[in-house]
C-alpha cells in the first residue's frame, strides 16, 4: 500500500509539471529566401556565408527541417509536430536557387519548397532557372509551388487578369512538370480578401504572404506567415530569434481586409495567448511610421498610426516575451493603392 501511494504521488507530480510546461502544438516557423550570393540585390539576396551560417545553426541546434506539405497538413488538422520544426521556402526561381541553394540544402539533407513564376522561365531570363532545372529539383524531392505567371502586383488588377495569370501558370506547370502545385505564394506577399478567394477557388490548398510570424492551427491557411531573410535582415542573432519564435495567438483582427479604404487603417486584435502579458506587447511599423498601442481591456489592443501609409506595402510586427521565456510574434501586412495615401 505504501509503495502504491509513492507511485501515485510521483504520477501526480509528473502530471503537475506537465500542466506547467508550455504547450505549442503545431507552432512552426517558415523561412523565406529569394537569391543566393547575388550581391547586386541586397534587398532580396542572402550572402552565401550568411546562408551557410543559417544551415549550420539549424543543424547544431537540432531543428527539425521538414517538408512544407507535411507541416501544412499538420497545421490544418491541428496535429502535433516535433518541437523546433522549420520549413524552408524560396520565391521566384532564380538561377542561384539551383546553383547555390540546392546543393547546399541537399548536402544538409534539408527539404525545401520553391515558388515559381512561370513567365520568367518561358522567356529564358538568364537570371532564372530553366524548366530542366526545375524538373531536376522536382525529381530530387523539392516541392514546387505556384507564384503566378508574370509575378504581378495582384492587388492592382481585376479578377479576370488574376484568373488568367493563375490558369496560365497552372497550364505551364502541367505541360512541363506533369502536375499543378497545390501551394501558392502571393508575389511580394500582397493579398486581399478578394484575391484569397480567387486563389482558394482555383484549387490551391494553402497560400503564403511575406509577413513575419510563426504559424499555428489558428493561422489563416490562405495568408500564412513567413520570415523573409536577406543581407540586411539575415545576421545570425536575428536568425536565432526567428527560428525560436512562437505565434502570438490573436483573434478578431480588424480590419479584416489587407487592402483598406481607410488610410491609415485602425488595427485592432484580441490577444488569446495566455503565455504573455498584454502590457509586455511591443509593435513596430515599417516606413518610419510611429504608432501607439492602446490597451482597451485585459485582452483587446487597438493600434493607431501617426500618419498615412505610403503607396505599396506596410508591415507591422507585434512581439512579446512570454512567461515561457519565448518570443511570441504576430505580423501584419497592409497594401495601399495609388491615391489612398
Amino acid at each position: 500500500m505504501k509503495k502504491y501511494n509513492i507511485i501515485k504521488s510521483y504520477a501526480l507530480l509528473f502530471l503537475f509539471f506537465l500542466i506547467l510546461l508550455p504547450k505549442h502544438v503545431g507552432a512552426e516557423v517558415i523561412l523565406m529566401y529569394h537569391k543566393f550570393g547575388e550581391a547586386s540585390f541586397p534587398s532580396t539576396n542572402i550572402r552565401i556565408e550568411q546562408f551557410e551560417s543559417h544551415i549550420k545553426e539549424l543543424k547544431n541546434k537540432n531543428f527539425n527541417v521538414l517538408p512544407l506539405p507535411k507541416i501544412l497538413l499538420a497545421i490544418k488538422n491541428k496535429e502535433k509536430l516535433p518541437e523546433k520544426t522549420i520549413a524552408i521556402t524560396i520565391d521566384d526561381g532564380y538561377k542561384s536557387v539551383y546553383s547555390v541553394a540546392f546543393p547546399t540544402l541537399q548536402k544538409a539533407n534539408f527539404p525545401f519548397t520553391v515558388f515559381i513564376s512561370t513567365a520568367a522561365i518561358d522567356k529564358n531570363y538568364k537570371s532564372h532557372m530553366t524548366w530542366d532545372d526545375v524538373r531536376a529539383l522536382a525529381s530530387n524531392g523539392v516541392e514546387i509551388g505556384a507564384h503566378t505567371d508574370t509575378h504581378l502586383h495582384m492587388t492592382d488588377h481585376n479578377n479576370d487578369i488574376l484568373i488568367k495569370e493563375i490558369k496560365t501558370s497552372n497550364k505551364r506547370f502541367q505541360e512541363e512538370l506533369g502536375f499543378v502545385p497545390e501551394i501558392f505564394a502571393y508575389p511580394y506577399g500582397e493579398a486581399s480578401t478578394r484575391i484569397k478567394k480567387i486563389v482558394r477557388n482555383h484549387g490551391y490548398k494553402f497560400a503564403f504572404g511575406q509577413h513575419s510570424g510563426a504559424i499555428s492551427g489558428n493561422s489563416d491557411l490562405f495568408f500564412l506567415n513567413r520570415f523573409a531573410l536577406n543581407e540586411n535582415f539575415g545576421d545570425l542573432n536575428r536568425f536565432s530569434k526567428i527560428i525560436n519564435a512562437l505565434p502570438l495567438e490573436i483573434k478578431d483582427v480588424l480590419p479584416k481586409d489587407h487592402v483598406t479604404n481607410q488610410n491609415p487603417p485602425s488595427l485592432g486584435f484580441t490577444v488569446t495567448d495566455k503565455n504573455i502579458s498584454i502590457e509586455e506587447l511591443n509593435c513596430f511599423s515599417s516606413g518610419n511610421i510611429n504608432l501607439k498601442i492602446n490597451i482597451i481591456s485585459k485582452e483587446r489592443v487597438e493600434i493607431r498610426f501617426n500618419k498615412p501609409f505610403p503607396r505599396g506595402r506596410t508591415r507591422i510586427n507585434c512581439t512579446a516575451l512570454g512567461k515561457d521565456s519565448m518570443w511570441h510574434w504576430a505580423g501584419f501586412m497592409f497594401y495601399t493603392k495609388a491615391g489612398e495615401d
